[in-house]
């Protein structure tokens, strides 16, 4: 696992580093997608989330659900193109969730991939991603997780 500022980045995701999401590829061809420990840390605590529904189509870069804390409300955009398959019924109950555990129970949607082949070509995952994010990082400022 890469550690970049005190952030975590686990090396075997998917990361749209823009918009500081990751997916991991299920066995069965699905993904399950979150917010970086990155974008936790820049939001704040997590105090509201508001998933699209199951079963909707959304396309790659465009809101899979809205996340409120208390100083930022926005979207979380999804990495690839697919189909809402589930949301996290532990996160609405207690989105706080999201902060403490962004990369295990903090996930925020399940989805089927339209097209994985074309749309991860765009993700970065491995030993890319420490750099991706100290450079992001350095750009914005961020003095650490």
């Amino acid at each position: 696992m890469a550690t970049v500022r005190g952030c975590n980045l686990p090396d075997d995701l998917f990361y749209n580093v823009d918009n500081n999401v990751w997916a991991r590829r299920e066995a069965d061809g699905t993904l399950t997608i979150g917010m970086t420990a990155y974008a936790c840390s820049l939001a704040g605590e997590i105090v509201s989330y508001t998933p699209k529904k199951v079963g909707k189509e959304i396309e790659q870069n465009k809101s899979v659900c809205t996340v409120e804390s208390g100083k930022w409300v926005g979207p979380v955009k999804a990495p690839v193109t697919g189909e809402i398959l589930a949301t996290n019924p532990d996160v609405a109950g207690k989105p706080g969730t999201i902060n403490a555990d962004p990369y295990g129970s903090g996930w925020l949607v399940k989805m089927k991939p339209s097209n994985w082949d074309a749309d991860s070509g765009a993700l970065i995952t491995g030993g890319a991603v420490a750099g991706a994010f100290e450079t992001k990082m350095g750009a914005d400022g961020f003095g650490g997780c």
